[in-house]
C-alpha cells in the first residue's frame, strides 16, 4: 500500500480536553524533540531553588537575539586601564578609603553575565526558595495527598520555570548594564573593576560630552564602589540579609497562576514566554516585604549618595562634564533603570534607590561639618550609619540633631574608628 494511502493515526484522547494537544502533536504544530529536550533541561539535577545552569543558557540566548556582542578591542581594554588610573588618582584625594580595586577589565555582555552570574544567584536564591515553598504549601491538602512523591518534581519544574524567567531578565539587563557596580553592590568578582564599552558607548549617544569623559566617569563611579564595599565588610551581608528578609515573607496567589496558565497555548511556546517575562510567579507584596524593601532601599540610597558625593568631590575643578553627567546618571536610576525593572519583573523586588539627592546632601553635609575622613568612618560600623528618616533631614544628622546619642558621643564613636578601635567594644 501506498504511503499517501495509509490511514492517519486514531486520536486516542478524542473528545478529550488532551484531544487538541494531541492534534498539535501528530500534525507537527510542536516539535516533539524540542518539547522533550526542554523537559530534559526542566527536570536536570540542580542545586538550590534556581536551575541556574538553565538561566544562564537562558540568558545567553535572550543576549544573541538581541544583536552582536563584539568582544572589547585591545584599544578599548588600554582606554578602561588608562581611565581606571586616572580615577583612582583623583579617589585618593576625596576619601579616606584606599583603592579597592586591584586590576581593571573590559566585559562583553555576555562576559557580563558569566561573571555576574554567581552573585545574581546569590541575591535570587532566597527569593526563589520562598516562592517555590510558598507555592506548594499553598496547595490543599488533599491535593498533596494526592500528589505524593510528584511534589519533588513539582519543585524541579518550578525552579526550572523560575530559572528561565531569571535568564531572560539577566539577557535583557545585559544589554543595558555600564559596569559590575549597577545595583550598587560589585556583582563581579573581588577586586575587580569592570566596566561594558558597549554599555557607555549606548549611555553616552546624545549627551554631548567626549567618549573619553563618560568612560573616565562610570570608572570613577565602579571604582568608588569597590572602595566602599572593600573597606565595610559588613555592607554586602546588609543588602543580602534585606533581600533575604523579603523572599521571606513571600506569599504565593495560586489561583492567579492556575488562570494564566489555563490561557496558555500549547501550540505557541512564545505565550509562556510572555507569561514568564510579565511575572508569572511575581508575588503580591506583604507588609513584611515592604519594610524589608523601605530598609533596603534606604541602604542603597546611602550607597548612591556617598558614591556621587565622592566622585563630585574627585572630579571638582578637574572634569566640567561631571556635573551634567552625574545629572544623567540619576536621571537613569530615578526613571527605573536596569536593574529595578529586572527584579521587578522577576519577583516584585525594585531596587531603586529612593532619595537620592537627599543621601547625597547628607554625606556633603556631614564631610563640610567633620571632614572626609569623619564621613568615611561612620561606615565602618552600622550602628554609626544614618537611617531612613534622616534623609528628611539631611543637615540634622550632620549637626547631630534628632540622634539617639549626644553629639559629643557620636563624634567620640568616630574619634574612635579613625583611631583603629570599635566603639562597641
Amino acid at each position: 500500500m501506498a504511503d499517501d494511502d495509509k490511514e492517519e493515526p486514531q486520536n486516542p484522547f478524542a473528545g478529550t480536553p488532551m484531544e487538541q494537544i494531541f492534534g498539535a502533536f501528530s500534525s507537527g504544530q510542536i516539535d516533539m524533540n524540542q518539547i522533550l529536550g526542554q523537559m530534559q533541561k526542566m527536570f536536570a539535577p540542580h542545586e538550590g531553588s534556581v536551575n541556574f545552569d538553565l538561566a544562564k543558557d537562558v540568558a545567553r540566548h535572550t543576549l544573541a537575539a538581541a544583536g552582536p556582542d563584539p568582544s572589547p578591542t585591545a584599544n578599548q581594554q588600554s582606554a578602561v586601564d588608562d581611565a581606571a588610573r586616572l580615577a583612582e588618582m583623583w579617589l585618593d584625594t576625596a576619601t579616606s578609603f584606599p583603592a579597592g580595586a586591584t586590576s581593571a577589565v573590559a566585559w562583553s555582555k555576555a562576559e557580563w553575565i558569566e561573571a555576574t552570574a554567581g552573585t545574581w544567584q546569590q541575591l535570587v536564591e532566597p527569593i526563589a526558595a520562598h516562592v517555590v515553598t510558598a507555592m506548594s504549601q499553598a496547595l490543599p491538602e488533599e491535593a498533596k495527598a494526592m500528589a505524593g512523591p510528584l511534589l519533588g518534581m513539582l519543585s524541579q519544574a518550578g525552579g526550572a520555570m523560575f530559572g528561565q524567567q531569571v535568564g531572560q531578565a539577566l539577557g535583557g539587563l545585559a544589554g543595558e548594564v555600564l559596569s559590575s557596580t549597577d545595583i550598587g553592590l560589585p556583582l563581579g568578582p573581588p577586586r575587580v573593576a569592570a566596566v561594558l564599552p558597549s554599555g557607555i558607548a549606548a549611555f553616552g549617544d546624545g549627551l554631548e560630552h567626549p567618549a573619553s569623559d563618560v568612560l573616565l566617569y562610570v570608572m570613577l563611579r565602579e571604582c568608588a564602589h569597590h572602595r566602599l564595599f572593600q573597606h565595610s565588610p559588613w555592607l554586602r551581608s546588609a543588602l543580602v540579609g534585606a533581600i533575604e528578609e523579603y523572599g521571606r515573607g513571600t506569599r504565593i496567589d495560586v489561583a492567579s497562576i492556575e488562570s494564566q496558565m489555563r490561557g496558555l497555548d500549547p501550540s505557541r511556546p512564545e505565550d509562556i514566554q510572555e507569561a514568564l517575562a510579565g511575572g508569572l510567579f511575581e508575588p503580591e507584596r506583604t507588609p513584611e516585604q515592604q519594610r524589608a524593601l523601605d530598609r533596603l532601599e534606604t541602604l542603597l540610597a546611602f550607597i548612591e549618595g556617598w558614591v556621587d558625593e565622592v566622585v563630585a568631590q574627585a572630579t571638582n575643578g578637574r572634569m566640567p562634564a561631571a556635573a551634567p553627567l552625574a545629572e544623567a546618571m540619576r536621571r537613569r536610576r530615578a526613571t527605573g533603570g536596569p536593574a529595578e525593572q529586572t527584579f521587578a519583573a522577576l519577583v516584585g523586588l525594585e531596587l531603586r534607590p529612593r532619595k537620592l539627592r537627599e543621601a547625597t546632601t547628607l554625606w556633603a553635609a556631614l564631610r563640610d561639618r567633620q571632614g572626609a575622613e569623619a564621613r568615611d568612618a561612620v561606615w565602618r560600623h552600622p550602628d554609626l550609619m544614618p537611617v531612613a528618616a534622616d534623609l528628611d533631614d539631611p543637615l540634622g544628622f550632620a549637626q547631630g540633631e534628632g540622634r539617639t546619642q549626644s553629639d559629643d558621643d557620636f563624634d567620640a564613636a568616630i574619634g574612635e574608628l579613625l583611631d583603629g578601635q570599635d566603639p562597641q567594644e
